[in-house]
């Protein structure tokens, strides 16, 4: 029996004539941001559809916190926030709608709040420093501002295994020192978080291990050594230059 939070042996995907993924193996430990790594097609958005169990596997097994993946996204254990939200910006939703749709899945089948997830709504707005704009329409705040309230979606949830599609992409300097801060204190909190990011310069900050993919796990280790250029290369070629 592992005590990893996610564990993926010999996992494949496949769409039709293309092969997403082959036998991917990978542990995800509590406490522990790690970094995914490589090249747009190299399998990160299909691992992150397999362990959400949105993308069927080929074959390989899949097993969260010990058990089958169903079981542990019905306990609402699980928490994704992917690369892009399929979002009218011009639907008066309002940001505090969108963080309380994090806790859905603990409010039965009427869904009415009850003190408990407004008080979890309110923490994860005061987390990413958006309490201020709770009642602003989500169209009308920046990129980095709208993924913010995406991942506070997720922390309202209270899932104690966190997977975040390129939370980076698009936001500004501000929203993205937020997000790091957050997610460190997350994984003090005992969290495991994977993180996909094309940001190799922030890894090091970011990240306590690192994850090489192109469709299989070409490295896994720490940051340092996933950033020196021979290991790099196996996963995006040659002239990858790291900057600070």
């Amino acid at each position: 029996m592992t005590d990893a939070i996610v564990s993926l042996q010999g996992v494949s995907v496949r769409y039709g004539a293309v092969q997403a993924l082959t036998d991917v193996s990978l542990e995800l430990p509590a406490g522990r941001i790690v970094g995914l790594l490589g090249v747009n097609g190299s399998g990160k958005s299909s691992l992150f559809g397999a362990v959400m169990g949105t993308v069927p596997i080929e074959s390989g097994r899949i097993r969260l916190f010990g058990g089958e993946p169903a079981a542990a996204r019905k306990r609402n254990l699980v928490s994704y926030v992917p690369q892009s939200e399929a979002v009218d910006w011009d639907f008066p939703l309002s940001v505090w709608d969108v963080v309380m749709m994090g806790r859905y899945g603990r409010m039965g089948p009427t869904r009415r709040p009850r003190a408990e997830d407004r008080e979890a709504t309110e923490r994860a707005l005061q987390r990413v420093g958006l309490l201020d704009l709770a009642s602003r329409q989500i169209g009308e705040l920046s990129g980095g501002q709208r993924k913010r309230v995406f991942v506070a979606r997720g922390v309202a949830q209270e899932a104690s295994l966190l997977l975040l599609d390129e939370p980076f992409a698009g936001v500004d300097k501000g929203s993205e020192r937020t997000i790091i801060e957050l997610l460190h204190g997350l994984r003090d909190e005992g969290k495991a978080i994977l993180v996909s990011t094309h940001d190799l310069a922030g890894v090091p900050e970011l990240c306590d291990e690192v994850v090489l993919l192109q469709r299989r796990v070409l490295f896994q280790g720490s940051p340092a050594d996933a950033l020196a250029p021979e290991t790099l290369a196996l996963a995006f070629g040659g002239g990858v230059a790291v900057t600070g």
